[in-house]
């Protein structure tokens, strides 16, 4: 079990040093608004976090490649492939760790309002 533990903690380490990738697919005006449209593939690689946050307008996310998730209070939840979310308008979310040994990869939509930040850190 020692030894099961080392290997998990090696492979967190090596696998923190990764850094969470976020490729812009694609950014377009929403015609008639003053938003925009932002397609992107987002990876987290096991043992990054995605720190909780918000955005300036909807968000909606489709799972290409599913993880574990490691909530702040411990427990483990699983974002498998194929799950979809949407999260609204200011409202935080984020706030885990991806733990076990696969990157969790995502497509991700936003429709923001343009010319401000597409990530806003939450308080």
């Amino acid at each position: 079990m020692l030894r099961l533990a080392v290997l998990f903690s090696l492979a967190l380490t090596t696998a923190a040093s990764a850094q969470t990738n976020r490729t812009e697919l694609k950014k377009a005006d929403l015609t008639g608004t003053d938003m925009e449209v932002i397609v992107a593939v987002v990876e987290v690689p096991p043992g990054n976090s995605l720190p909780r946050h918000s955005h300036n307008g909807e968000e909606a996310v489709y799972v290409l490649e599913g993880a574990t998730l490691l909530l702040p209070d411990g427990s483990e939840r699983q974002f498998p492939t194929g799950a979809a979310v949407i999260n609204v308008r200011d409202v935080a979310h984020g706030g885990f760790k991806v733990g076990g040994d696969k990157p969790l990869k995502m497509l991700t939509v936003h429709i923001v309002d343009k010319g401000k930040p597409l990530i806003v850190p939450a308080k």
